[in-house]
């Protein structure tokens, strides 16, 4: 913590402008995922705009989950995704949290273990979504929903 401190303060207040230079790296490319944009206006309105967990409706906090990720050749599909609150979206991707194909929520000791909280988490465990779309067809599939739960879920 010291060394950050120690590098942070080499640059006085007065100097800042000059050393703008010196506050980014080189600019560099990435890939788009086309059809991001579209999943999350599908995935939020299929929610009908409310965390799929909790039912939170504050729009700036919420996420357009993929299932099984894009990276994973998880698809831009309604049927792959979830409304879910950031923080909750985060645990997700990282294993911390599953939803099961019968729609329950489960979340792991790992967060007690590593972290030595998440109250606000166990909370949710054992229970069933909060919202699940009304059509049929964009639901969760079942076969993503085992995906995450047997290969990305860490239950330990």
């Amino acid at each position: 913590m010291v060394a950050v401190r120690d590098r942070i303060g080499k640059v006085p207040a007065d100097l800042a402008g000059e050393a703008e230079a010196e506050r980014y790296g080189q600019p560099f490319l990435t890939r788009a995922r086309l059809g991001q944009g579209t999943f999350r206006v599908l995935v939020t309105e299929a929610y009908a705009r409310r965390c799929a967990i909790t039912g939170e409706r504050t729009l700036p906090v919420l996420d357009a989950a993929h299932i099984k990720p894009y990276s994973e050749e998880g698809r831009h599909e309604v049927s792959n995704g979830l409304l879910l609150r950031k923080d909750l979206h985060r645990l997700f991707d990282d294993g911390y949290i599953t939803v099961t194909p019968d729609y329950r929520v489960e979340v792991s000791r790992r967060i007690r273990e590593e972290f030595e909280n998440g109250k606000e988490y166990y909370r949710h465990h054992g229970n069933p979504l909060a919202v699940l779309p009304e059509a049929e067809w964009e639901r969760p599939s079942r076969d993503y929903l085992d995906w995450h739960s047997s290969i990305a879920f860490f239950a330990r």
